[in-house]
């Protein structure tokens, strides 16, 4: 596998349903990163402080910027698996570190972006994607 498959391999599945999904979960997480950059940075980056997680200030942003950037990568299809994996980490530590010793009502969100994360970090962004027309054959 080279390094262009990684960043953008697809598979050729013409499914309208990964569309919509990928559309929709990149859409309504948008609106939490949103949320974060312009107008809650500093209450968010004091409870990432609170958790104890190292360099609190950048880890606020990365966290911030897979939920906004990421979360518009992955609507557009463009350069899905590395914006899922950046998903897929931010909702992990979510889940295990902020929420972990919450009940499952507390985490389900969390969980509800993290599956489709991982289901598009393994299957990439379907045929109608950004990522699809640059892999495509000519």
């Amino acid at each position: 596998m080279n390094v262009k498959q990684i960043l953008f391999g697809t598979t050729p599945d013409a499914n309208p349903g990964i569309l919509i999904l990928r559309v929709f979960i990149g859409a309504t997480m948008m609106t939490h990163g949103c949320q974060k950059v312009f107008g809650g940075m500093e209450k968010f980056t004091g409870f990432v402080t609170s958790l104890g997680v190292p360099a609190p200030h950048i880890m606020a942003w990365l966290a911030a910027g897979s939920e906004s950037l990421g979360a518009l990568l992955l609507a557009i299809g463009l350069l899905t698996r590395p914006a899922a994996f950046m998903i897929l980490c931010t909702m992990g530590v979510a889940i295990f570190g902020a929420l972990g010793d919450q009940p499952f009502a507390k985490q389900e969100l969390a969980w509800l972006y993290l599956v489709p994360a991982l289901m598009f970090l393994l299957k990439g962004a379907g045929r109608w994607s950004i990522d699809s027309m640059i892999t495509r054959e000519k």
